[in-house]
């Protein structure tokens, strides 16, 4: 039996609702406006129809007659990355089992997919963050042509999903589901991997063996196994309803997989407007479906990223989170999984072990989830407590496996891994940042150091092949902001600083860049907001200045006289070299707009202004 919900829960989805109370209700009105009598198309022109269905073959018919549904296929598909190569055959499959449930769909478009693994380090991942946004502009341009009665987004990986969401919300009276390709088989374990990285940057091995270890582990169609946003990505989209249930992890190029490719097609199909079951998701995404997702992020010590990405959704559903609920929900969530960086397993062996089924059912028997949300993937947020299989040919789906089959990858919520899900919002003189402590050691978890300051991740990384990082410390790396150079993720620190601690020193991060859901070991307040180029006070700092981080009591301190802070010139830094090259000239307008980190970091004034205007972030 489920218990009573948790009073926090009640409390935070409460105060998101009275604060959203405004925006929501003109996105409500928004998407009621958008809504077509009947079959979505009717509402087009002869010849804008002529257009709509003029290359669709046999389905030309069936479009032209304004009866069955017709669902628009938003693909990331590409080829060169293994998350989204399986996508390819998607469309076929969808269009074909979609005929034998009287329906039709279309592929409506494409959105790009870069890849933080192949940009990290590189000029490119300038522009990893600001892809969220440029995807969630192309899904609204697939979508505009206003021929679909619903939608399915074919995605996985970190900015994809959430652009994805963030496009798609705005046309939320269509019913959208959500289709993943699913991981790659598990190769080498993540734990080896790390550890020849770090070898490698001690200089211990050579490139050869990294590129060989590297290659073991990313070594296959599908998704990296380790838990980072990509998979926290399919952790959310399942647990707020967007998933055929048991869709986030099932390997590619199986059986299972590509009936659960025909089954997602069937159930879009399903929950139209045209039918007697109709579940648009501009209702299903509200503030107990974020609450939703903010739990299972803790409850699986899921990415970092999420604090920017289901801040940016939330707000295009009409809806005003900020970094507290985050941290007032961590506070009463059981951490239940031990997933790389918090452990060894990779996420295949979470799926084994009992996967979103147990975690589902864990959640809402612990009154740690709305179950009285509107799902689209099934009939109730109960239903996503089974697991799929095949009996023969026929997909089927039992119940969540009584008991967990690994205890030490999956624990139920009576006897979980940690009594809080590990996310903690740091506050202090030099702002506000979040900070991951499920993969941190509790002797790791305060740290008092002079503060090494650099100005780029490459200064950094000098520095430490220089040997002048051999002491206590707490690096701070700066103008990483999305305002200074679009946010890059700075994993590529990881390795070094990994090698600092295991060396015995004092060691962490502040910065006011990202570091993914990959962060590990090392304590790292990141986000840091407002950031350097805004006039931040991380913009004051100096070397030797002694910074605490207290991940304990949520502090992030300066033993620096705050006047004598403030008094101080604000350091410059020339981003010229970050404004220009691999396309980053073109994101000009974005780097000039963007909003702050609490606010999702977002380049879409229509999004967040309003939310502005009716709320202040820290309120």
């Amino acid at each position: 039996m489920s218990a009573p919900l948790n009073p926090v829960l009640e409390e935070v989805t409460a105060r998101i609702a009275a604060r959203s109370g405004q925006t929501r209700a003109t996105y409500l009105d928004l998407i009621a406006r958008a809504k077509a009598d009947g079959v979505q198309r009717k509402i087009l022109s002869c010849g804008n129809l002529a257009h709509g269905f003029a290359a669709s073959g046999e389905d030309k018919n069936a479009l032209k007659d304004l009866v069955w549904p017709n669902v628009g296929l938003v693909t990331s598909f590409n080829d060169m990355l293994s998350a989204h190569q399986p996508l390819e055959s998607y469309p076929a499959l969808i269009k074909q089992a979609l005929r034998e449930a009287g329906a039709t769909a279309q592929v409506a478009g494409g959105v790009p997919a870069m890849c933080d693994g192949v940009t990290q380090g590189q000029p490119g991942m300038e522009l990893s963050l600001f892809s969220r946004d440029v995807i969630a502009m192309a899904t609204a341009v697939s979508l505009s042509h206003n021929m679909f009665d619903a939608a399915i987004c074919l995605g996985v990986c970190d900015k994809i999903v959430p652009g994805l969401l963030i496009g798609a919300l705005r046309f939320g009276h269509l019913p959208v589901l959500f289709l993943p390709a699913g991981p790659m088989p598990s190769g080498l374990p993540n734990d080896r991997k790390a550890q020849v990285r770090q070898l490698f940057a001690e200089g211990k091995v050579g490139r050869d063996q990294l590129l060989d270890a590297e290659s073991a582990s990313y070594h296959s169609p599908g998704t990296c196994t380790f838990y980072g946003t990509a998979n926290s990505n399919q952790m959310m989209m399942e647990i707020m309803g967007l998933h055929v249930p048991g869709s986030a992890f099932i390997n590619p190029g199986t059986p299972l997989r590509e009936a659960m490719v025909k089954a997602t097609a069937k159930r879009a199909a399903k929950i139209t407007a045209l039918g007697k079951d109709y579940r648009p998701l501009g209702e299903a995404i509200d503030a107990r479906a974020i609450v939703n997702a903010i739990v299972g992020l803790h409850a699986t010590g899921g990415s970092t990223n999420h604090t920017l990405h289901l801040v940016a959704i939330a707000r295009a559903a009409g809806l005003i989170i900020n970094w507290d609920d985050f941290d007032d929900l961590s506070r009463v969530t059981p951490l239940l999984t031990r997933i790389y960086p918090n452990g060894r397993a990779d996420v295949n062996h979470f799926h084994a072990a009992g996967g979103m089924a147990f975690l589902v059912r864990e959640l809402l028997e612990a009154g740690l989830l709305h179950g009285d949300v509107l799902t689209l993937g099934a009939d109730s947020l109960a239903d996503f407590a089974t697991e799929p299989f095949l009996e023969g040919d026929t997909l089927a789906f039992r119940p969540a496996a009584s008991e967990s089959l690994d205890m030490d990858v999956l624990r139920p919520a009576s006897d979980p891994v940690a009594k809080d899900g590990g996310l903690r919002v740091l506050d202090g003189p030099l702002g506000r940042a979040v900070i991951k402590v499920s993969a941190v050691k509790p002797e790791h978890r305060v740290v008092e150091a002079p503060a090494l300051v650099f100005d780029s991740q490459d200064a950094m990384l000098a520095a430490f092949r220089e040997g002048k990082l051999e002491r206590d410390c707490v690096v701070v790396v700066r103008f990483q902001g999305p305002m200074a150079n679009g946010m890059p993720e700075l994993h590529k620190l990881t390795p070094a600083l990994g090698v600092l601690q295991d060396r015995g020193f004092k060691v962490a991060l502040v910065t006011d860049g990202r570091m993914s859901g990959a962060s590990g070991k090392v304590p790292a307040a990141i986000h840091l907001s407002p950031e350097a180029l805004a006039g931040g006070m991380i913009a004051r700092l100096r070397d030797g200045d002694v910074i605490r981080i207290d991940a304990d009591h949520c502090r992030l301190d300066v033993r620096v006289e705050l006047s004598e802070l403030a008094a101080r010139e604000t350091a410059t830094c020339d981003l010229t070299a970050s404004h220009s090259g691999l396309g980053r000239e073109l994101f000009a307008g974005m780097r000039s707009q963007v909003s702050t980190a609490e606010e999702g970091a977002m380049t879409l004034p229509g999004l967040y202004e309003p939310a502005r205007q009716n709320e202040k972030v820290r309120a």
